[in-house]
């Protein structure tokens, strides 16, 4: 008798709903190819971390508590694909279940619509739920099944040469976000070297991808990435990985910009 099938509650995003669904389209078959069920509810925005929270924290903690609602409701884990999002929801998660006043208030405003959050959502990273929850060593096998004995088939990803980018939400704050190490994160490097990938150390691995940056000055933000691409290229890396939708956006849209800028000819894939 096999293993009971894992179910959650899959949590895209805005940026990944609206700009790139093929990012979810990609997560649900990885994950039903790994024996994991994902659901879908009615979220709204989860909401950003930086924005939002700096201008209302009430507002921000009211919309993160709503969402909770719904993995509470059916009893099953929320897997983020976001950064940012993770980020909220399990920094809000936490601020209501230790904030006893605050956890009230905002119950008395889910209650206007009907609403109500009892503290007992779970949510996780989908990096975090691929090394922790189905493990390395499964997605490894699962890989060379697939590509072993199939002379019709080649692993379009084995020995390239991969560099990573967590991205700053990724596990920060640590002190909350309690997973993979929060100065020279790991949890990407597993995942790419049991698909086949080699990866590639750089200087600059943690450093901002610079969308945040550009909402108020965009020549900054440029000069962070652009430094960013110069570090991979010259650790020789041909790709750059992402966990987060922000960071993709900005890496993938970018590089037209910094070449034209700096007068350089980046063409880096991002994955």
């Amino acid at each position: 008798m096999g293993a009971a099938k894992k179910n959650v509650v899959l949590f895209p995003g805005c940026v990944i709903q609206n700009r790139l669904p093929f990012l979810e389209k990609s997560a649900r078959l990885v994950f039903e190819k790994l024996g994991v069920g994902c659901s879908s509810a009615p979220f709204v925005c989860c909401p950003d971390p930086v924005g939002v929270a700096s201008i209302s924290e009430k507002v921000w903690l009211t919309l993160a508590a709503h969402n909770l609602t719904y993995g509470e409701k059916v009893n099953r884990e929320i897997l983020s694909l976001c950064n940012g999002c993770s980020e909220t929801l399990i920094r809000a998660n936490h601020t209501l279940k230790r904030e006893k006043k605050t956890f009230e208030e905002i119950n008395d405003i889910l209650r206007t619509k009907g609403d109500i959050y009892h503290g007992n959502a779970k949510v996780t990273h989908f990096v975090r739920s691929l090394v922790e929850d189905i493990g390395v060593k499964k997605i490894k096998k699962i890989v060379k099944s697939t590509w072993i004995g199939n002379d019709d088939i080649v692993n379009p990803v084995k020995d390239m040469k991969v560099a990573v980018h967590p991205g700053c939400h990724y596990n920060r704050p640590s002190d909350i976000l309690r997973w993979d190490d929060p100065l020279n994160p790991q949890y990407q490097e597993k995942l790419l070297k049991a698909i086949g990938c080699i990866t590639v150390d750089y200087p600059e691995k943690t450093l901002c991808c610079g969308s945040c940056v550009t909402r108020t000055r965009d020549d900054i933000g440029l000069e962070i990435i652009r430094t960013k691409y110069q570090s991979v290229t010259d650790a020789g890396a041909e790709a750059i990985t992402v966990n987060c939708p922000a960071c993709f956006q900005m890496m993938e849209s970018h590089q037209r910009e910094v070449n034209k800028k700096f007068e350089k000819d980046f063409a880096i894939p991002i994955f």
